[in-house]
């Protein structure tokens, strides 16, 4: 298969994260065909997401695999698949449901390189919907990446723009060891345009969204675009703000948090993760290892409220991080 082949557009078109992640499984699947997809109505239901829709009808179900509601066994099938010379996508509903599967990912997808001193590697990809606002509940809205990205054996990604939904995919199956890749829910429909030669892309560095010269605002996933909806609104008000989208989870990217935070002088952590214990305090440790010296304030958090999530909307929106707290934490930060 030539890269001709798999060339689905000739210029840049308006797309929507959804149909970038659907691109990004056709490409993979065109490209090797030790790829395949499995996990819980995925084949002829085209996933809970619609993410895979129309894949079933064109590989077939060989290699888009429907997989019974039991996600300890098929995530231990995925990897066994990749020990055995597969390079399996196995996709799980929702990050709540991923912790029926916690044995397999943690007590085996992470650790078997270690404990078989090198001698087999775990190339699986684990996609995995993640995060609230879509009236869930509890029980389907937890944002749990920092718990993975706790783990040494796993690599963790998060992307949030169109190019990374493109792009991570296929970067992330020629890696050697188990990737889990997070989409936020309420990306999914978000629609702009991606060029055509969108392609594979980096997933160890952080990039930065937006310069700005007063604050550094650091976050990653489905919070980038309330923080940088919160950026603008500080423009208005003459506070400039640089949005660092952090994108790999692990391995951390902390040279650009660091370069960023000696620039600014100031740091705010957005994450839709609870702040006890969050991956935004991992965050905030690192810069105060790192950049203690150059801080004219403390680092600040705005995290999620320490409560399950809540069904309804005005509650829901009420417990999630938004762009007023973000612009009321800079502001703190300003003496404002």
């Amino acid at each position: 298969m030539t890269d001709a082949d798999i060339t689905v557009a000739a210029a840049s078109r308006t797309i929507t994260y959804r149909d970038a992640l659907r691109e990004a499984l056709r490409d993979a699947l065109l490209r090797d065909e030790r790829v395949f997809l499995m996990g819980e109505d995925v084949g002829c239901y085209g996933g809970c997401y619609a993410v895979s829709k129309g894949l079933y009808d064109e590989f077939g179900p060989d290699r888009i695999r429907d997989t019974p509601l039991s996600e300890s066994t098929f995530v231990g099938a995925g990897i066994g698949a990749a020990l055995n010379g597969m390079r399996p996508i196995v996709e799980i509903m929702t990050v709540n449901f991923s912790l029926l599967a916690l044995d397999q990912i943690v007590n085996n997808a992470a650790t078997l390189r270690h404990m078989s001193g090198g001698q087999v590697s775990v190339p699986v990809v684990f996609r995995i919907p993640t995060g609230a606002g879509r009236q869930l509940a509890a029980q389907h809205s937890h944002s749990l990446e920092g718990w993975y990205a706790h783990v040494p054996g796993l690599r963790v990604v998060a992307p949030a723009t169109l190019e990374d939904a493109r792009g991570m995919l296929w970067t992330a199956l020629q890696d050697p060891d188990p990737v889990v890749m997070f989409e936020h829910v309420m990306l999914y429909n978000m629609e702009g345009t991606l060029d055509a030669a969108a392609g594979p892309v980096d997933i160890d560095r952080a990039v930065v969204r937006r310069p700005g010269t007063d604050v550094t605002l650091i976050t990653y996933g489905g919070s980038l675009f309330k923080t940088l909806a919160a950026a603008q609104a500080l423009a208005a008000d003459n506070v400039s703000a640089e949005v660092v989208d952090l994108r790999s989870l692990r391995p951390l990217d902390a040279e650009t948090v660091l370069a960023s935070v000696a620039r600014t002088r100031r740091a705010v952590i957005v994450d839709e993760g609870w702040r006890t214990g969050s991956f935004a305090a991992e965050v905030s440790a690192r810069i105060m290892e790192g950049a203690f010296w150059s801080l004219d304030a403390p680092v600040a958090r705005v995290c999620t409220a320490e409560v399950p999530i809540p069904y309804p909307r005005h509650l829901e929106q009420a417990a999630l991080p938004q762009p007023a707290a973000i612009v009321a934490a800079v502001k703190a930060l300003m003496g404002a």
